[in-house]
């Protein structure tokens, strides 16, 4: 029979591999979907907006100096639709340079098809989840 510590031992290993699983697993699969349904949504709009003679662009607004979110810990990934990014979490970072580039990009509205980015900036910026901030390297095709 197995000791306390050894049951608890075994949850935890179940439970890290669970979170591996769905990490690589479905996780994939689910950001490829959401963006699926977003870029459904926006071509919506776009048309919508197109027919009704009016603007589906949200109003610009002035964007800060990149700085504010190069002082972030940013981690690589890579996703099968997107291709490389790098994700910035909230346990990562100091408070108040989390807090001051969230509620920038929490204002703005920066999604994934809506990311935020001034002129001469190296990448894009957006929010997905919570306690996560995202940025890919900008290229010639991202707006």
């Amino acid at each position: 029979m197995l000791s306390e510590d050894d049951v608890r031992l075994v949850k935890r290993l179940v439970r890290e591999t669970l979170y591996e699983i769905l990490e690589a697993e479905l996780y994939g699969g689910l950001f490829g979907l959401l963006d699926a349904v977003e870029g459904g949504i926006t071509a919506f709009k776009q048309q919508f907006a197109a027919k009704k003679g009016v603007s589906a662009e949200p109003p610009k607004t002035a964007t800060v100096k990149e700085e504010t979110f190069a002082c972030l810990k940013f981690e690589p990934q890579k996703g099968v639709r997107i291709g490389e990014y790098e994700v910035a979490y909230k346990e990562s970072n100091l408070p108040e340079h989390w807090n001051h580039a969230y509620n920038i990009l929490r204002q703005a509205n920066a999604t994934i098809s809506n990311r935020y980015h001034g002129e001469g900036y190296q990448y894009s910026y957006w929010l997905y989840g919570d306690g996560r901030i995202y940025r890919q390297k900008l290229s010639q095709k991202q707006p």
